[in-house]
């Protein structure tokens, strides 16, 4: 059993994955489709100094190794690509990948990008070999983590800015909860970078909770949006009033709506006080603040499943009163893979 999983290298978890496309250093950002003109600096002012966030390795490199990496800091691994042609197969093959993709090649080669989600995956396809670990509990298994990104639903959203920041190198989102400390839903880097530019005027503007309505509602209602003109009127911002511009089609059709209708604290809840599961678990691209969250009783494998089917690095836990207890990541769930593994392999040379 060990043998057999240890005997993985991280080019085995390539099998299928498209390759990297490639940009040069002196491309700017507005080539990734972005019309600011302050978008114009080069690709590499986002790319941190000494950043351990990108690893390259190589293809013989062990899962264990891999796995070593991101829980120290990786959140992608760079692989080549293998090829197994070889003289005039493997010629033609690049001369055809120069012609049809050239922009992934990279000195001669083809390079894929290895996620913590494809770790994770490759230990859901082998899960059974963990038994009995997947239904252990997450709280049973000390994997739920209490140190966890959040601002109060009532504070000015432009307060979360820090924590968004962070979020993005944790690959995680920021908690909006109640004075009562009940999850009421989440802001995270792909949410707002779904949004466009504009929601730069919205979080300086808006507390939290509006924030979640800007973001939540398949386009900014219009009340808030005119909530946002006349606060950046007011605190004479007309720069960023006059770069404020949304299409009208993006505006969503519930266009009037009062304070009554606004996202409340309760409104994530049913009459019940229970967090309201048909919302929690739609999908993240139609309900966008919206947190994905399991209890500290959930299963290790339907935490991991639930994780994955939501295209997210981590879930929300909380307790019967949808008070926040933590949160779950995919690296504190290859913490408990890297110890079963070891124990295997402990196991398989005594």
């Amino acid at each position: 059993m060990a043998a057999h999983l240890l005997a993985h290298e991280v080019a085995d978890l390539c099998l299928g994955k498209p390759p990297l496309r490639s940009l040069s250093v002196s491309a700017t950002i507005e080539n990734v489709n972005s019309p600011s003109l302050a978008l114009k600096s080069p690709v590499t002012a986002l790319l941190p100094k000494d950043s351990v966030l990108v690893r390259h390795v190589q293809p013989s490199t062990s899962l264990l190794e891999a796995i070593d990496l991101i829980l120290q800091g990786a959140q992608n691994l760079v692989v080549p690509i293998e090829t197994r042609f070889s003289g005039s197969s493997r010629r033609k093959l690049l001369q055809k990948s120069s012609s049809t993709r050239g922009c992934t090649l990279h000195n001669g080669r083809e390079f894929c990008w290895l996620t913590q989600e494809d770790v994770i995956r490759y230990f859901l396809s082998s899960i059974g070999l963990f038994s009995p670990l997947p239904t252990a509990s997450i709280d049973a298994l000390g994997i739920i983590s209490t140190e966890f990104l959040s601002i109060g639903y009532h504070s000015s959203a432009s307060l979360a800015t820090e924590a968004i920041s962070r979020s993005l190198v944790d690959q995680t989102s920021v908690a909006i909860v109640d004075e009562d400390g009940v999850l009421i839903g989440e802001i995270s880097p792909f949410t707002l970078a779904c949004c466009g530019e504009t929601v730069a005027a919205a979080i300086t503007t808006l507390t939290a909770g509006e924030l979640l309505a800007y973001i939540d509602c398949g386009g900014p209602p219009e009340d808030i949006v005119r909530v946002v003109k006349e606060r950046l009127k007011e605190r004479n911002l007309e720069g960023m009033l006059e770069e404020f511009e949304i299409d009208p089609s993006d505006i969503s059709s519930n266009s009037s709506l009062s304070d009554e209708e606004l996202p409340s604290p309760t409104s994530s809840r049913s009459s019940g006080g229970r967090y309201n599961k048909s919302s929690s678990y739609s999908a993240r691209m139609v309900r966008r603040a919206e947190a994905i969250v399991c209890y500290p009783g959930s299963s290790l494998v339907a935490v991991m499943v639930q994780a994955i089917a939501h295209r997210v690095n981590y879930v929300w836990v909380i307790e019967e009163d949808c008070s926040v207890v933590g949160i779950v990541t995919f690296a504190n769930m290859l913490e408990v893979f890297r110890d079963q593994l070891e124990a295997m392999m402990l196991g398989h040379f005594d």
